[in-house]
């Protein structure tokens, strides 16, 4: 069964872009085919919490050749798309002291269905523990109202050894 939602997705409003690429880009360090998200929707610092989206494209670079002629999203890539949307929220609100976000870890990810290109994968991640060596966020991405993804991201605090 899974877990209640942390937010309906369906209240989220899709036209209200609080942060484009370019303002996710002036965050998050991932480029070229490492970006995983595509627009911010929602923010709720009090939470903390954040919405945002992936439009998941033909010419995605995985595409060719996972699954080929059923092409489905890797479910490494949907974790990675919950680490960056989960990082983008830490890092714009400092809610940790340090240049970026790592990838720690992942508990109790599940996937209940699949996503393809042509559709939007929907992410929502909650921050359930905050601490100054660990930040843990539950996070659920969905297709329409489908949950196809949940689980918990473990992100490290990491300073920039060259910056």
């Amino acid at each position: 069964m899974p877990p209640p939602l942390n937010l309906n997705p369906a209240e989220l409003d899709h036209t209200h872009v609080i942060a484009d690429k370019e303002a996710i880009r002036a965050i998050n360090p991932q480029r070229f085919e490492m970006e995983m998200i595509d627009a911010i929707i929602f923010e709720d610092t009090t939470v903390p919490m954040v919405g945002g989206y992936k439009d998941v494209r033909h010419d995605e670079f995985w595409v060719k050749g996972h699954m080929p002629g059923f092409p489905l999203m890797p479910g490494v890539l949907m974790c990675e798309a919950a680490a960056q949307i989960s990082a983008f929220h830490i890092m714009k609100h400092k809610l940790l002291d340090c240049d970026f976000v790592g990838f720690g870890g992942m508990a109790e990810v599940r996937f209940r269905a699949s996503v393809y290109p042509g559709q939007r994968f929907v992410l929502v991640s909650k921050v359930v523990k905050l601490h100054r060596k660990q930040v843990i966020a539950h996070v659920q991405g969905f297709v329409e109202s489908t949950m196809v993804f949940h689980g918990d991201i473990i992100g490290i605090p990491m300073k920039n050894p060259g910056g």
